[in-house]
């Protein structure tokens, strides 16, 4: 059926252009036309006095007419009106000499005709016949509602230039895109088809120009001795009165003299704001879709909720948000080497407050960042005694408080990540009025964890909750070696001399090549470490750093490690491990390998795979080896 309607809407067009083809020339090229030359008619049906036929007969010319419920440019108009009442018609045309507008026509309807909004849809947009109804986009600061909005995902949804009420609720219905479009000639490619609900609190803070979520007003659609719409532009801060025509059969509206609320900064984005598909309406919702015509085609539709269901709504009663850590976090913790470590809090950020679902709430970077609020200073070094080692192995804990005091016992993690010690923890000062502590049930929760570029744990942040706020204090601990309270850092480092490191398409294989010790290459006989102390029991980690990069037209521009590392005996690891990384240019980068008991290297190099073939001037790379570090 909709095929045979889509056949006959365009035999009409074609009829119609047609027609205007063989119209004279002198009507095509127009003339000097007066007021006193403009024809046309405004009558009312004989047997129905509220239908009123507007005639435009003066030819050759496209009207212009102004009503009380809207412009039209029809040849032949028939406007509807459920009200007695007194109202004006201005009929105009466009001639070459400009726009001509005859007198005001005033017509005095008597009679009423409620037939014309007894459809259903008309009482769920304005309430029914005198009556008003007032609605408001779906939006709200966070407070209001958790996820800003109290019916849907988001305010604005995007949908097809083509679709309307049908292809809405089909695909509202689980109907797939696919089948909507092969139905109603529509596609994804023109844009004329598709769509994406658009989730405010997900990837939503972009869609209003930057504007954040906030009341944006009202809008009061009435039937009141007519059809009038009053929006209240809360941001502007401007009001708008107007009128509308509503047509429920063609699920269209059209507003004259007021817009639909919108947010101001996406204004022109649209030509059209008056131009109106009615895409959804249901006594609790209203969705107004407009065309967008600034940037790829899309019916931008926008997402509203009766003031009544707002003010009614109850926010439901969901769980509070909670940290999110990362797979495998339990071994990440209880085993960065071994099963004891000691952890201290950090020099640069000790501390900071974070929301229930982790996330930092000032980010402070260095102790320059902590505010003078706080009471003082950031000076690590009155908290640089403290430390807390843990033993996974058999759940003890030693706490060392900077004054020498020292608090054993024990503790248990449960699969949210929360400590809980049966000894109290003490209470360590950071700075001013702020100190480390548990909360009021002596425990403290994982809030995040920090990983290098090579996995392995750099950090790691334990939160006591507040006991009056929906928040953390959350204290930022590094891991260290060992069992003690002051082992330095993880790990042995080597020694290493950069300006022996040599570098380049050293096997002529397209690969970048770093040689820190080659007993076939030409670091073998002045070798920038020395291979005897390259010895380690579970890992070898090396951080370098690359500049100097410049990559020809066409270049891959991501390429993959691969560190070999081999003995006297041809054992070893010969790249393709977890610890391998991606290098795409200048920048520092860190990889590693997993092995046992390795004694002694004779090839020690890191590969970037066919790196150097894409650099345009290999001998303007510089590289530096900033850390060798065996555990």
């Amino acid at each position: 059926m909709k095929t045979k309607n889509i056949k006959i809407y365009t035999l009409f067009i074609g009829m119609v252009a047609a027609l205007f083809a063989c119209q004279p020339d002198e009507f095509s090229l127009g003339s000097l036309l007066t007021k006193e030359d403009l024809k046309y008619s405004i009558t009312q049906d004989a047997t129905d006095p509220n239908m009123v036929i507007l005639e435009s007969q003066t030819p050759g010319f496209t009207p212009l007419w102004v009503t009380p419920t809207g412009r039209s440019t029809k040849l032949v108009d028939t406007l509807r009106f459920p009200f007695s009442g007194d109202y004006k018609f201005v009929y105009g045309v466009q001639s070459d000499g400009g726009f001509v507008q005859a007198d005001t026509f005033r017509l005095s309807i008597t009679t009423n005709n409620f037939d014309y909004v007894t459809d259903p849809l008309w009482t769920m947009l304005t309430g029914g016949v005198g009556q008003s109804k007032t609605w408001v986009l779906d939006l709200f600061p966070q407070e209001v509602a958790p996820n800003y909005s109290k019916y849907f995902v988001g305010p604005q949804y995007f949908w097809g230039t083509g679709d309307n009420w049908e292809t809405f609720h089909l695909r509202s219905d689980g109907v797939s895109r696919d089948d909507v479009n092969e139905q109603y000639g529509l596609s994804g490619d023109d844009g004329s088809g598709w769509d994406w609900n658009a989730d405010w609190a997900g990837n939503g803070s972009w869609l209003f120009g930057g504007e954040p979520a906030q009341d944006y007003g009202t809008m009061t659609f009435d039937l009141i001795n007519g059809p009038h719409l009053i929006v209240d532009h809360f941001v502007s801060g401007k009001q708008e009165s107007g009128t509308y025509t509503f047509d429920a059969d063609a699920k269209t509206l059209k507003t004259t003299d007021a817009l639909i609320l919108h947010p101001p900064s996406i204004e022109g984005q649209v030509s059209d704001w008056t131009d109106i598909t009615v895409m959804n309406l249901t006594e609790d919702v209203l969705q107004l879709g407009v065309i967008r015509t600034e940037g790829d085609p899309a019916k931008l539709v926008f997402n509203f909720i009766s003031k009544e269901y707002s003010d009614n709504w109850v926010a439901p009663d969901l769980p509070d948000p909670e940290p999110a850590l990362p797979d495998g976090w339990q071994e990440d913790i209880s085993q960065v080497v071994s099963t004891t470590i000691t952890w201290k809090l950090s020099e640069e950020n000790p501390f900071d407050w974070a929301n229930l679902d982790g996330s930092l709430m000032n980010g402070w970077q260095a102790p320059e960042d902590y505010p003078g609020w706080l009471g003082g200073t950031l000076d690590p070094s009155a908290y640089a005694d403290f430390s807390m080692t843990m033993n996974s192995a058999d759940g003890t804990v030693s706490f060392v408080t900077p004054d020498g005091t020292t608090t054993e016992g024990t503790f248990s993690l449960d699969e949210k990540g929360i400590y809980s010690f049966d000894v109290p923890v003490p209470s360590v000062s950071l700075v001013g009025w702020a100190s480390f502590s548990a909360d009021a049930n002596n425990q403290l929760r994982i809030t995040r964890i920090e990983k290098d570029a090579g996995g392995n744990v750099t950090g790691m942040w334990l939160g006591a909750i507040s006991a009056d706020k929906p928040e953390y204090m959350t204290f930022h601990f590094v891991p260290q070696m060992g069992g003690g309270g002051n082992e330095g850092p993880q790990g042995t480092e080597l020694a290493f001399d950069n300006s022996k490191l040599v570098f380049g398409d050293l096997e002529a294989n397209g690969n970048l090549r770093l040689e820190l010790y080659n007993d076939f290459g030409s670091t073998t006989n002045d070798p920038p470490v020395d291979p005897t102390s390259v010895v380690f029991e579970n890992r070898m980690e090396i951080t370098f750093t690359l500049s100097g990069i410049n990559f020809v037209e066409g270049a891959a521009g991501t390429y993959n490690t691969s560190m070999i590392l081999a003995d006297p005996n041809w054992g070893g690891y010969w790249g393709g491990g977890a610890g391998e990384v991606e290098v795409t240019g200048d920048g520092t980068y860190t990889v590693y390998c997993d092995i046992s008991n390795f004694n002694t290297a004779m090839v020690f190099v890191i590969d970037i795979q066919g790196m150097a073939t894409d650099i345009s001037d290999i001998t303007a790379v510089t590289a530096n080896i900033d850390k060798m570090v065996v555990y």
